[in-house]
């Protein structure tokens, strides 16, 4: 399996690229969004990668973020979710804007990708809802470097920058307040739904603030 590759772009399409690796092209599917964040001809570019196999076909799919990564891999285990649809879903939203459109069951948000109907973005919330909150805690986790060992086998290139992530700011904030509310007995997707909802109300919140607001949003009515 193909995780990680770093090399120089040889080639950029609407929908690819093509990735030097000390003499080894390889083409690589990315989202829209992906591809814009990416340097130009010639520049150097490291991307974390799903390869998908089948009889016919073995396909790179590349991606910025390992969070990116395992919601394309969550994506595509959505009956009518392929490869194409995945990353329309991500270039649309972004990994984060993906996050909270599930955690919030707003399905209308998905149908915001281009290919994506309502019977679609309905299935993706209702088969996601109880996984999306272990996805959206792994964006307080740094992305890992990789040693000295794996970049000797892998041309060493410089990552990246990568776009700036649709939750804002207080990105770790809201992993850590999903923790915090699950530690307190709430479901996963009570409190990924709560947290989605006070952090599209409060963007720069920190962690005891945005607490607090997810309580609030929690607390029985009348």
């Amino acid at each position: 399996m193909i995780g990680r590759i770093a090399g120089r772009i040889d080639y950029r399409a609407t929908d690819h690229v093509l990735i030097d690796v000390r003499g080894v092209g390889y083409l690589v599917y990315c989202s829209e969004r992906t591809l814009s964040s990416m340097p130009g001809v010639g520049e150097h570019v490291a991307l974390y990668t799903d390869l998908l196999v089948r009889e016919d076909i073995l396909q790179l799919f590349g991606f910025t973020t390992l969070v990116e990564k395992e919601w394309h891999r969550l994506l595509m285990s959505v009956q009518g979710v392929g490869a194409k649809a995945s990353l329309a879903i991500l270039g649309a939203l972004g990994p984060d804007g993906v996050g909270r459109a599930i955690a919030l069951g707003d399905w209308n948000s998905i149908t915001a990708a281009k290919g994506i109907g309502a019977k679609t973005g309905q299935r993706v919330v209702n088969e996601l809802k109880d996984k999306a909150p272990t996805v959206m805690a792994m964006g307080a986790a740094p992305a890992p470097e990789l040693d000295e060992g794996a970049d000797e086998v892998i041309e060493r290139a410089p990552r990246a920058a990568a776009p700036a992530p649709a939750g804002g700011p207080n990105r770790g904030a809201q992993a850590e307040a999903l923790s915090a509310l699950t530690n307190l007995g709430y479901s996963p997707g009570e409190a990924a739904s709560a947290v989605a909802q006070a952090a599209g109300e409060a963007p720069d919140a920190a962690t005891p603030e945005l607490i607090r607001l997810s309580l609030k949003l929690l607390a029985p009515k009348g």
